[in-house]
């Protein structure tokens, strides 16, 4: 027998910037002429983000000369799957769409997930870009390179971890979206500050209302901080082997109560009661203070997310999970407000 070794070494930077400015977008020809990603671009968006703002950046790009075609999918969480996948494939084959083009990821955590997948294995992959809509995806699903769909059995199994070219952040979006969808963003922040920085924990129970009255320095200081805290962890992590995992405090629950509910509950809101759920975990083994969890609680309620749920999810809902081998599950858990382990539980 002959064997042969196949040498695949390889050293890739995967950096790339964000963009956080208030009226970003209107510079958004001019920065895409810089990087130059792509002869043409497809920006990958749902309903209701193509009609608020879908349409007009279209007609912009194409006004200062960015080639542009738009391909929309039925908001929501339900639109998360392959076979959404695979008619957004089949329309930009349909308009040409080749490998010296390039994708915009245009919306919430939902179109980014899904361009991001799209531009993933499109043509064997083509590079992408974030223009997040909402709060949640500012901080959180624009950042870090997780891409995927859900399956029936759960949420996010099918994705790759791929990095987007950069991230435009422009708070005036903001301004268009409902205050449940504020405080679902907020859901993530902070978790941000529970695991990595009792600082900005307390910067949030003192500036709340700023935060709800969009008060422009605010909003730039959390959506930055909380950025700066998710690279830092990802940076050191990038394929969740280890470390990563602290990012999925309150995940665990959540994304079960997400599917029992049939993703009518926001991520925001279900990560809330998860991270709730974590921390009586976290007191009942000794590894956290009541007191600090009565803080974080206080600081949900505070924010208008909710922290009890009728149909706590049993152990079989959990073992769906990725974050399950099918005998234990990894919980994160805090010690303190600033710092969180990976917690090891296993079941019978």
């Amino acid at each position: 027998m002959k064997i042969i070794t196949a040498h695949h070494k390889k050293i890739i930077d995967d950096s790339y910037k964000v963009f956080i400015e208030q009226g970003v977008i209107n510079k958004l020809p001019s920065l895409l002429k810089k990087i130059n990603l792509g002869q043409k671009y497809a920006i990958i968006t749902d309903s209701k983000t193509s009609k608020i703002h879908g349409i007009s950046i279209s007609k912009f790009l194409n006004k200062n000369g960015i080639k542009n075609e738009i391909f929309s999918f039925e908001a929501g969480e339900k639109s998360k799957t392959l076979k959404t996948i695979e008619e957004l494939s089949e329309a930009m084959v349909e308009k040409g769409f080749n490998r010296k083009d390039s994708i915009i990821a245009l919306g919430g955590g939902v179109v980014g997930d899904i361009a991001g997948f799209l531009a993933s294995i499109y043509l064997r992959g083509i590079p992408f870009v974030q223009i997040p809509t909402t709060l949640l995806a500012m901080v959180d699903s624009a950042i870090g390179g997780k891409t995927g769909v859900d399956l029936k059995a759960g949420k996010n199994l099918i994705g790759t971890i791929t990095q987007p070219k950069a991230v435009f952040i422009d708070i005036n979006f903001l301004k268009t979206l409902p205050e449940n969808q504020i405080r679902s963003g907020l859901g993530e922040i902070i978790k941000y500050g529970v695991i990595k920085d009792e600082k900005f924990f307390t910067y949030l129970e003192k500036n709340l209302s700023k935060i709800f009255a969009h008060d422009e320095k605010v909003l730039n200081y959390i959506i930055k901080k909380s950025i700066d805290i998710k690279v830092e962890v990802v940076e050191n992590d990038e394929k969740e082997s280890k470390n990563r995992m602290i990012l999925n405090y309150g995940h665990t629950y959540g994304h079960a109560l997400e599917k029992l509910s049939n993703y009518t509950l926001l991520h925001g809101y279900a990560i809330s009661i998860g991270m709730v759920i974590a921390n009586q975990m976290a007191v009942e083994k000794k590894l956290l203070k009541q007191k600090d969890a009565d803080r974080i609680k206080a600081l949900f309620e505070k924010t208008g997310l909710p922290t009890y749920s009728m149909h706590k999810p049993t152990i079989k809902d959990l073992m769906t999970d990725k974050k399950s081998d099918g005998k234990s599950i990894n919980f994160i858990l805090p010690t303190k407000i600033g710092n969180a382990i990976i917690y090891n539980q296993k079941f019978n």
